[in-house]
């Protein structure tokens, strides 16, 4: 059995955790900045990397206290290299680079995105490659056929907001406060989801791909229209985006060649309207629906140290020099979409 010690650091979650290679959680720790960012309705990039900065080493320290280890017990130090705010994203990959130095552990530089897309396998032995993966998150909004590790082919990005940035920005409008997802759907189970008429962004459309740019402004013209209670907003919105993302998943998966199942990860998996949807959207496919526990869906260390121990099985670890990456597509040969999909 191997263990991995993973550092998580690139946006405003500083998390350490370490996992055996049997998909235990030996002991992990989140520090969540939501009271630093909610006088801004969302993440300011020098507060988070200063935060960071601040936690990360004692919690580290307490999680190798817990378990009583030290960091020559360790198999690989993981840390998330990419994509993410920089900063930040820098505070933990120079920590992991110092310990593995030290130590003389090997480093596992992760993308964030490759955490989340191996999360699921972290919670469930029995999910193999290959699987479709919807990947919703603040910042990202894709659909990827996860062939194995390292192995991923994009069926389908955003072309402006991702999902969570939308649902966030509908709490602004609203007047919700950060973070801004989960205080949406709570408040959309007390309104009427046929209420506000609210547009379904690409949905018919051929393409694949993501936009919910234009739905969140038909949200900002409902709030200032004066003519609906904030409840039918958040719930026609909340409504609205699953009807997008379902659409989506059907034209993605309809072009690509049958996968047994249905994965779900990222902060947005968190929502239980969205997974309630899917779990239908894939028993109607005959595919097998999988979800990760809520405590892997948002950001945490525990899958980035998954992650590495995937990566560690294959035999693979990073140089000591290895950069940290605002951007890094998990699919480099996908090719390029119109508007921000370029950029994923």
């Amino acid at each position: 059995m191997g263990i991995v010690l993973g550092i998580e650091s690139s946006c405003d979650e500083t998390a350490a955790a370490l996992v055996t290679t049997d998909r235990q959680i030996i002991a992990q720790r989140i520090a969540s900045q939501d009271e630093a960012h909610a006088p801004y309705g969302g993440v300011v990039p020098e507060i988070a990397a200063r935060a960071h900065a601040e936690k990360l080493a004692p919690m580290i320290a307490e999680v190798m206290a817990e378990a009583a280890l030290d960091f020559q017990d360790l198999d690989a130090i993981a840390a998330t290299a990419g994509p993410g705010l920089i900063g930040g994203v820098m505070v933990g990959l120079v920590s992991a680079k110092a310990l593995a130095m030290a130590s003389g552990v090997p480093l596992l530089a992760i993308n964030h995105l490759e955490g989340h897309a191996l999360s699921p396998r972290l919670a469930d032995a029995t999910l193999d490659f290959p699987y479709a993966l919807l990947l919703v998150s603040g910042g990202h909004c894709q659909i990827l056929q996860v062939n194995g590790v390292g192995d991923y082919r994009r069926l389908a990005t955003t072309i402006d907001d991702a999902l969570g940035e939308a649902f966030d920005k509908t709490a602004k409008i609203l007047g919700l406060g950060y973070p801004g997802g989960p205080a949406v759907e709570k408040l959309a189970r007390e309104g009427d989801e046929k209420a506000v008429p609210l547009p379904r962004p690409l949905r018919g459309s051929k393409e694949p791909h993501f936009s919910f740019a234009g739905l969140k402004s038909a949200v900002m013209r409902a709030k200032d229209s004066g003519q609906y209670q904030n409840a039918d907003i958040a719930a026609s919105f909340q409504q609205a985006a699953i009807d997008c993302v379902l659409d989506r998943l059907r034209v993605s998966l309809d072009a690509a060649s049958p996968l047994p199942s249905l994965v779900v990860a990222g902060g947005v998996a968190a929502n239980s309207a969205i997974r309630a949807a899917l779990e239908q959207f894939a028993q109607v496919r005959a595919m097998r629906f999988v979800a990760p526990p809520l405590s892997l869906c948002t950001d945490n260390a525990a899958m980035i140290a998954w992650a590495g121990a995937e990566r560690l099985a294959t035999g693979q670890n990073d140089p000591l020099d290895f950069a940290a990456r605002p951007r890094w597509p998990l699919d480099p040969d996908a090719e390029p979409v119109r508007g921000a999909g370029a950029k994923a």
